[in-house]
């Protein structure tokens, strides 16, 4: 897994709508990138539905949070429109997981993508990363509240 300290690596992915998201496109803000297995599995809708309730507080703390999975866009967009998430899904489809293996996280035996969270700050560096133990545990919200709260000057 990539860890804090650490350029991110450079990619350029279609979201849910066919439209292309470039880490260049995202220089100049904090993102965090959600990667997880699949859309429409349970656990996965559980996680984005968390997410999507904090989604104003981490917009109003000028964070950016973008989905990341090996779905393609149409899948992408079919379970955001199911969920009613408006968080970004990109689609790592082809080829299968090059984006989520650069920052360490495709799981090969599986061919999906760990669960975990990383923080890109404005610079496009690595300030925090997190990647669950089993595909079944949710990161939660504090993480990213409290990964934040780490990051911010004092």
């Amino acid at each position: 897994m990539i860890e804090p300290g650490t350029r991110a690596p450079d990619f350029s992915l279609p979201d849910q709508e066919g439209n292309e998201v470039s880490s260049a496109s995202l220089r100049g803000q904090t993102i965090v990138l959600v990667f997880y297995p699949l859309d429409f599995s349970p656990v996965c809708t559980d996680q984005l539905n968390v997410y999507q309730e904090i989604l104003p507080e981490l917009e109003g703390a000028g964070v950016r949070m973008y989905g990341i999975s090996v779905d393609s866009s149409f899948a992408h967009a079919a379970f955001q429109r199911e969920l009613g998430v408006s968080i970004p899904l990109l689609a790592d489809f082809h080829p299968k997981g090059e984006v989520t293996d650069r920052f360490g996280l495709y799981d090969e035996d599986r061919g999906v993508a760990r669960r975990a969270l990383v923080m890109i700050d404005p610079q496009g560096v690595v300030r925090w990363s997190y990647a669950s133990e089993s595909p079944l545990e949710i990161p939660g919200a504090n993480l990213i509240f409290d990964a934040l709260e780490q990051a911010a000057p004092a």
